[in-house]
């Protein structure tokens, strides 16, 4: 099985200033004029972290890693304003044309996958290939699933913690309960909510209960940009029309695809994947049979590894056998 690279330093960062008020933190590792490669990061609202360059090759890949309007180091933090998808696409481009990259690899994983698709679909002249991750449409349905009616049956001790900041009368539209708290002026309920929201995905991320992984969604500044950030999304349909991704995929159906996917991914569910695939004739679809959402579950972790390296050697044009 294949485990991260070990962990590097970037050899530049970046504070790039994009629509106001957003700053965005930018960094970029390994070999300067090797493959690039852009981290496109979950939520939305995650942010990035030393893990996040550690699934390339540095003496193969130039690795770039941001953080979205809102997250991690760029500020201001848990903004909403001026933070849509295709603001995102756009400030994805803006680092690109910044840092000098003709072309690069997107490596995305949940909203991240739902990102590098939108930005692929947009600028496909730009993109070398994709290696996507815990696949996210963001259809009604998938909403729903989540937030409403769904994981909920199957994780009803956690589904209760979740519940706990709404009254019982609004109850009927989770989402836009959850929304009114987390934009709403008093900070205590906010960052009750906040709390709940994200710590149902930190609990519901893995096939086998993971304590660092519920602890990172559950540390406050980042639970709070995690509740604030995807649930103004979401209520909004990720910004997207209907079925956009699934309906845009022939002007991307020449690039190559790899898909990762959990089998019992209870985020995203797998017919996310499938539907992709389906749409998608150049991707490959990996199944990984004991695992759920998280990039960090080992069969997860060795297929994008896998994933990553077989790529950069293709488009460099190296022997696939030393992968």
């Amino acid at each position: 099985m294949q485990t991260l690279y070990p962990e590097i330093k970037p050899f530049a960062r970046h504070e790039l200033a994009v629509q106001e008020p957003h700053v965005l933190y930018v960094d970029e590792s390994g070999t300067p004029d090797g493959l690039t490669v852009v981290f496109i990061h979950g939520g939305p609202g995650a942010g990035c972290d030393g893990a996040s360059r550690r699934y390339f090759d540095p003496n193969l890949y130039r690795i770039v890693t941001f953080d979205q309007r809102g997250c991690g180091r760029s500020t201001p933090h848990a903004s909403l304003e001026n933070n849509t998808t295709q603001e995102l696409v756009a400030d994805m481009e803006r680092i690109r044309e910044h840092l000098g990259i003709d072309k690069w690899v997107l490596f995305g994983g949940s909203w991240g996958s739902t990102l590098a698709l939108a930005y692929a679909q947009a600028h496909p002249e730009r993109v070398h290939g994709l290696i996507l991750r815990g696949i996210f449409l963001c259809r009604p349905q998938d909403f729903h699933w989540f937030y409403q009616e769904g994981a909920s049956r199957l994780f009803p001790d956690f589904w209760e913690d979740y519940l706990a900041p709404i009254p019982a009368d609004e109850r009927g539209d989770l989402m836009q309960a959850f929304y009114k708290r987390l934009t709403g002026p008093d900070q205590i309920a906010q960052m009750h909510a906040a709390k709940a929201w994200s710590t149902w995905e930190g609990r519901t991320a893995t096939l086998r209960p993971n304590p660092q992984v519920v602890d990172r969604f559950s540390e406050p500044h980042r639970a709070l940009s995690i509740a604030r950030i995807e649930c103004h999304y979401f209520v909004n349909n990720a910004f997207l029309a209907p079925d956009q991704l699934l309906r845009d995929m022939p002007k991307i159906a020449h690039l190559p695809g790899v898909i990762v996917h959990g089998r019992y991914d209870l985020i995203c569910p797998l017919d996310n994947a499938w539907a992709l695939h389906q749409a998608w004739p150049n991707s490959e679809l990996q199944i990984i049979r004991d695992a759920g959402h998280a990039a960090a579950e080992v069969g997860i972790t060795d297929a994008l590894v896998r994933a990553a390296d077989q790529l950069a050697r293709r488009l460099l044009d190296l022997p696939l056998e030393e992968a």
